[in-house]
């Protein structure tokens, strides 16, 4: 697979990545097996970048990722978490959060 070069301290990616938003979130139910084996296949691949945030589940999908990782290649992976939407107890709502503590606690 193409890389690519993120940033300028180094850090290189394969050209295509695995979102994991679906896996935890918005688009129905949940299947935590499914979820694993894509990533799985995903990594058999040569898909070196899976993307999550916070808000996905919310904090589900970083814990799903984390389980699908434990014990294969992680060191070879690069996971991109992201911050700022923030949801409440309505699962409607967004919010929007940039405050420093937010941003190391995400």
């Amino acid at each position: 697979m193409k890389t690519r070069q993120l940033g300028t301290q180094g850090l290189e990616v394969g050209a295509n990545g695995l979102g994991c938003m679906g896996m935890s979130d918005f688009y129905g139910p949940r299947d935590e097996a499914e979820g694993i084996a894509t990533i799985h296949r995903a990594l058999d691949l040569g898909v070196t970048m899976l993307d999550t945030a916070d808000v996905y589940g919310p904090h589900t999908n970083e814990a799903l990722v984390g389980r699908a990782l434990r014990g294969r290649r992680r060191e070879a992976v690069v996971v991109a978490t992201k911050f700022g939407i923030v949801r409440g107890s309505d699962p409607l709502a967004r919010g929007v959060s940039g405050r420093p503590e937010y941003v190391r606690s995400s």
